[in-house]
């Protein structure tokens, strides 16, 4: 093949840079930049490593671009001046750590008045920690002499991407030593009384949401970091300071003092149920122990939350799929029951004495049948009775009288049994009149399925029924009545395939087709086997073939091709019609101005006019051996009457359609011995060696 493409690789960068005065914005206006950038191209390199371009990259993504620029393309270059900072690059990484002015006009942008531009601060973000993360000593160093760093950072916390800066500070600083000593700056710096402080519910939300967002964070990366680094034997003092009993009762304070806001509850929440946190979900992380002190410090505010539960901050109705909702439940209030059901499941005897002389509980359940389908509450409201029922898995073995301290007044005062029954004859009647069923029922189904199990098989089963003893006689009928038969049928169809698996038929045109699997069960054991056995030494030797039975097989391949070297056809007529037919299709690969497209379609229909003619017209001889074959025999005509027609005991007759194929043989054979440029695969053909029984 000609190939009419430009192979050139020579990168258009390449040519501006060797033209003089060329600048940064016309190299930054190339599509590749980023790309030659990341390839290492020396060229470019060198240049915007120079103190001018490097310069004006900072100085991109740290002043605002002219308002009077269209807004599609006013954040361009700064963007692509950011990408060619972070690029991850050792000697632009090297300019920018080791240049103390470059730093200064970095760390200028904190001391703007607030607020900045949050795509500048992002940029911003990414660019310095990219330095922390490559250049550690040299940025900590340079950052550590700045007294009103963190005062600066918390005074733009309002933008995400300083929050995301404090974060890479934290666990982006190696080796372990370094990174402690970061941690105490940062602690000597009072960096987690300041967020806590942001909480306060004077303060606007988005500094509120970004401050809880960051304590959250803190946490887990400090949790995380204290389980992979075991060789730290120095606690981590920023943990220690938020689990202190000191800084959540602060964190408390600021949560109900003056006004209580939906969002200082939430946000705050937020942090607590990060502290409650045993075992981060979908990580295969070791259980966390919960430190008493945080226990201890939210025990006296208790009532606070149930004060919530019972008067939360005020919302306006919210239109929903199943009607106006005067009085939604709310952020706040869901929270608190995300709270208490962590709360119980620290099986923390004090807490939950109190949790049951404030009757939080009772309050739950009322929210759990008001909201009926508030699916987030209801499996707040779920956990919190399983982690009640299910104590004696969970709690310390020394309070043996916790269960039934808390069974008790859910069974009696939150009259647990009797709700259950009533608010199911209550949706059973409603579906009865045409309604709808109620959104938690699913959820109700499931709590008295635990019910059930804990009588049954609970480790505090004997407590149990003699609580459902205690309660009136129509209740405990109805009770065993709803169990034996309601409850059963209902777990029964819950556990019914919605579609049987059984006697099911493809609709597919392969429905005859067999499995090529077997379905033997044995032999898939021992498949499953030989897929988990341990690789040996010498498992590449014995897998797959040797070469030698290629070898066998390749000697093979040209045997049936071999005797066609032997045929010798013999044209004695129309030979001139063959060379016509085989010089009107072959054209030489002159150089000429116009190249004619392979690719068109054309029509040819006369190979099979002249190959007819020559099949018609001409005798032949065919020899193989000390077989000879002319034209004499009947191609494929009638039988002689009689039905004993010459008896062919060499090869078959030929038809048309063979002698077709013979001449296309023979007109690729005609090409390859022209000497030209185009290869054509001759097509094969069969001539059987037919011999008739005696």
């Amino acid at each position: 093949m000609f190939w009419k493409f430009d192979l050139n690789n020579t990168s258009h960068i390449d040519q501006l840079l060797d033209r003089e005065g060329v600048t940064l914005r016309e190299l930054m206006e190339e599509e590749d930049v980023l790309q030659e950038c990341k390839a290492q191209n020396r060229k470019l390199l060198l240049f915007l490593s120079k103190d001018h371009c490097m310069q004006e990259l900072v100085t991109l993504i740290t002043e605002e671009p002219p308002a009077d620029l269209e807004e599609k393309t006013r954040f361009k270059f700064p963007n692509i001046a950011c990408e060619l900072l972070t690029s991850d690059v050792a000697l632009i990484n090297d300019k920018l750590g080791g240049d103390e002015s470059l730093l200064e006009k970095l760390y200028h942008f904190l001391e703007q008045e607030p607020p900045l531009n949050p795509l500048l601060a992002s940029f911003f973000s990414k660019t310095i920690g990219n330095l922390i993360a490559r250049k550690t000593d040299q940025v900590i160093s340079f950052l550590r002499k700045k007294h009103n760093f963190i005062s600066l950072v918390l005074n733009h916390i309002d933008a995400s991407a300083m929050m995301d800066l404090l974060l890479r500070l934290i666990s982006c600083v190696e080796p372990a030593p370094l990174r402690m000593e970061v941690l105490n700056w940062l602690n000597e710096e009072r960096l987690i009384q300041r967020l806590t402080e942001l909480m306060h519910t004077g303060r606007d939300e988005e500094r509120q949401s970004n401050a809880s967002q960051t304590l959250c964070d803190i946490i887990r990366l400090s949790r995380d970091q204290a389980n992979q680094l075991s060789e730290v034997t120095e606690p981590d003092p920023l943990l220690a300071v938020l689990e202190s009993q000191e800084n959540v009762a602060e964190l408390l304070k600021n949560m109900f003092e003056g006004e209580r806001t939906e969002a200082s509850v939430v946000n705050g929440t937020q942090v607590l149920l990060t502290l409650l946190e045993s075992r981060r979900s979908g990580h295969a992380c070791p259980s966390y122990t919960v430190n008493s002190s945080i226990l201890c410090a939210i025990e006296p505010h208790l009532k606070d939350f149930q004060q919530l539960l019972l008067n939360p901050p005020t919302r306006s109705a919210i239109l929903t799929t199943v009607g106006v909702l005067e009085q939604p439940l709310g952020s706040a209030r869901l929270h608190v029951a995300r709270l208490v059901a962590s709360l119980l499941q620290t099986c923390d005897l004090s807490i939950c004495q109190e949790i049951c002389r404030l009757n939080t509980m009772d309050l739950l359940l009322d929210l759990f049948f008001k909201y009926s389908w508030n699916n987030f509450l209801h499996l707040q409201v779920e956990l919190c009775v399983a982690s009640i029922l299910n104590h004696s898995a969970h709690a310390d073995l020394q309070n043996p009288g916790l269960q039934n301290h808390e069974e008790r007044p859910l069974f009696q005062h939150c009259r647990l049994v009797q709700r259950i029954l009533d608010a199911w004859e209550e949706n059973d009647k409603n579906q009865a009149e045409g309604g709808r069923r109620r959104g938690n029922m699913g959820h109700l189904t499931r709590i008295a399925n635990t019910v059930v199990q804990n009588l049954e098989k609970g480790l505090a089963h004997s407590q149990m029924n003699d609580l459902i003893k205690e309660l009136p006689e129509d209740c405990r009928g109805r009770w065993e009545s709803f169990v034996g038969e309601t409850l059963r049928e209902t777990n029964r169809r819950n556990t019914v395939d919605l579609v049987s698996t059984h006697n099911l038929h493809s609709s597919s045109e392969d429905d005859d087709m067999e499995s090529p699997f077997p379905n033997d069960l044995s032999i898939q054991q021992a498949f499953s086997d030989y897929q988990i056995q341990q690789m040996t030494a010498n498992f590449v030797d014995q897998f797959g073939f040797n070469d030698e039975e290629f070898s066998e097989h390749d000697e093979n391949i040209n045997a049936a091709f071999d005797r066609i070297a032997e045929i010798n056809f013999n044209i004695d007529a129309n030979a001139a019609a063959f060379e016509a037919c085989c010089k009107e299709r072959i054209q030489q690969f002159d150089d000429c101005e116009e190249e004619e497209d392979i690719w068109d379609e054309k029509e040819i229909n006369y190979f099979i006019e002249h190959s007819l003619c020559l099949c018609t017209d001409s005798s032949w001889t065919a020899s193989f051996g000390d077989t000879e074959v002319s034209s004499s025999s009947s191609w494929g005509g009638p039988p002689q009457e009689g039905g004993e027609g010459p008896q062919d005991t060499s090869w078959s007759s030929f038809t048309e359609f063979h002698c077709i194929m013979l001449l296309m043989t023979l007109f690729g054979l005609c090409l390859n011995y022209g000497n030209t440029f185009i290869s054509v695969y001759p097509l094969t053909f069969t001539l059987q060696h037919r011999v008739q029984p005696d």
